[in-house]
């Protein structure tokens, strides 16, 4: 009896690789299309984010326009003009991208 349960199992055909291969494939794909892009796109903003000087246009993450005042050094946060004697303090992982085309004031 146990000879004919060893027999069914071997006539399945064994152990199955394609499975195995098609879930690596998937990691394998999932990385390099979504993984490796965003880490690429963070290391890309925290060097942005090391290279602000006083002066710099910024766009902070919630869509404010302004120009570096005070980095604060030391300090979890900046502060920006974001209009003629308007300053806000923000804090530095906000500040997203280069608002070298910031909008006309009025």
């Amino acid at each position: 009896m146990f000879t004919l349960i060893q027999a069914a199992g071997a006539a399945q055909g064994g152990f199955d690789w394609s499975m195995i291969i098609m879930i690596i494939a998937m990691f394998v794909i999932v990385y390099f299309f979504m993984i490796r892009p965003q880490r690429k796109r963070q290391k890309e903003i925290e060097n942005f984010r090391k290279s602000l000087t006083i002066g710099s246009k910024v766009i902070t993450a919630s869509g404010v326009y302004g120009t570096v005042k005070s980095l604060n050094e030391g300090q979890p946060f900046l502060t920006i003009e974001v209009s003629k004697g308007v300053t806000i303090q923000i804090d530095r992982n906000y500040v997203y991208a280069e608002g070298s085309q910031q909008p006309q004031q009025q």
